[in-house]
């Protein structure tokens, strides 16, 4: 069966670096895009950043944008979310998500078909 693995997370001061990782199986990795999506205590599920099935195409949310990097290694069928610059309010749970969809869908959690089980990201100010 398909499996998203998300890991990385952790307590950092505000200001550093995490680095997350989403580790996927049973699926053919390079037809997917893969997404980031984050869920702070009492909010909504948000987009973070995605990536297009071969690399070459990432989008950002306006609040990560220049602080996180989003990247893929097909080889390994693993996708990498670089966060620098942390704030207390990236504090949250950060889930990768798979879509055969591209483009703009990236943006949609609703365009997911496979979903990781969540990593949890603190920054203390």
């Amino acid at each position: 069966q398909v499996q998203l693995v998300a890991s990385g997370g952790g307590l950092v001061q505000a200001g550093g670096s995490l680095r997350l990782s989403c580790a996927a199986s049973g699926l053919i990795f390079s037809s997917y895009g893969v997404g980031w999506f984050r869920q702070a205590p009492g909010k909504e599920r948000e987009f973070v950043a995605a990536i297009s099935r071969s690399g070459t195409s990432t989008y950002y949310a306006a609040s990560v944008k220049g602080r996180f990097t989003i990247s893929r290694d097909n080889a390994s069928n693993t996708v990498y979310l670089q966060m620098n610059s942390l704030k207390a309010e990236d504090t949250a749970v950060f889930y990768c998500a798979a879509t055969p969809y591209s483009g703009r869908s990236y943006m949609f959690l609703g365009n997911y078909d496979y979903w990781g089980q969540g990593t949890q990201v603190t920054v203390s100010s």
